[in-house]
């Protein structure tokens, strides 16, 4: 597969790369209005590509609203904890 001009990781299904975008909110700390939102579909590669521009995507944004990225979140960090061990 060719990199994609972008420079931006490249996820071949709209389904893989908000299941990637949903992973990156649960394994990192973005301040209020950072990180990626959404996904869209690249012009120039073909590829679904995560973005922290535009409208929020509706799987993320349900999950926020039902605390399934902060309980997801707090089981990483236990998880990290427990490896450290």
């Amino acid at each position: 597969m060719k990199p994609c001009i972008s420079s931006k990781k490249m996820y071949p299904t709209q389904a893989i790369a908000e299941d990637a975008l949903i992973e990156a909110r649960t394994q990192f700390d973005y301040k209020a209005n950072q990180g990626p939102v959404g996904v869209y579909l690249c012009e120039d590669c073909g590829y679904y590509h995560l973005t922290s521009q535009g409208k929020m995507n509706d799987k993320l944004a349900t999950q926020l609203k039902d605390g399934k990225i902060k309980l997801q979140k707090e089981a990483n960090q236990w998880m990290n904890k427990l490896k450290r061990r």
